[in-house]
């Protein structure tokens, strides 16, 4: 089986956006520390350059999870699963959670319930990129980069088989 990638979404689309939602989240957190919560891996990739673009004058803790719904495939298992919790309490913090990807909403879902039970301040979420119309599951996206149709796709931090992550581009992938 054959694999190729069509460029969906350019480098230099992609930097501009993240500096748009860099400034509205520089903005809405204007004044108080933000705690940043990346759900790894794909979220990494994002969340790094997303951090980057923050005003200087705003404080930023971080912290990382990482969950399991995709495995190998291109589909999700249904199940989620963590792999890897939270080190830091995030009882009375500002949250922005960031992902690279949201797809069904499932592990969203899964994710702000258990993360409102620790009793943050606030919980607010960005994601790379929303596919709404596959969304199965009640979540709001607070900040969204691009909003995307339902294909499989790779790059900016997104993988098909641990391949793909260093795209400067987002890309989708084309089975043969």
């Amino acid at each position: 089986m054959g694999e190729y990638i069509r460029t969906m979404i350019p480098a230099e689309d992609i930097d501009r956006r993240i500096r748009e939602l860099a400034a509205l989240i520089s903005r809405d957190y204007a004044g108080r520390t933000l705690h940043m919560i990346c759900v790894l891996k794909g979220g990494a990739y994002f969340m790094m350059m997303l951090s980057r673009y923050l005003d200087e004058s705003l404080a930023v803790t971080m912290d990382f999870m990482s969950v399991s719904s995709y495995g190998d495939g291109t589909e999700s298992s249904g199940i989620v699963r963590i792999l890897k919790d939270l080190d830091q309490n995030i009882q009375g913090k500002d949250v922005l959670m960031v992902d690279d990807i949201t797809d069904s909403g499932r592990t969203l879902y899964h994710l702000l319930g258990m993360l409102w039970q620790r009793k943050p301040n606030s919980l607010r979420v960005c994601t790379l990129l929303d596919k709404p119309d596959r969304r199965g599951w009640d979540v709001r996206i607070d900040y969204a980069g691009f909003e995307i149709e339902d294909v499989f796709v790779v790059g900016c931090g997104l993988d098909y088989k641990q391949k793909y992550r260093n795209l400067p581009y987002i890309g989708e992938l084309v089975l043969e």
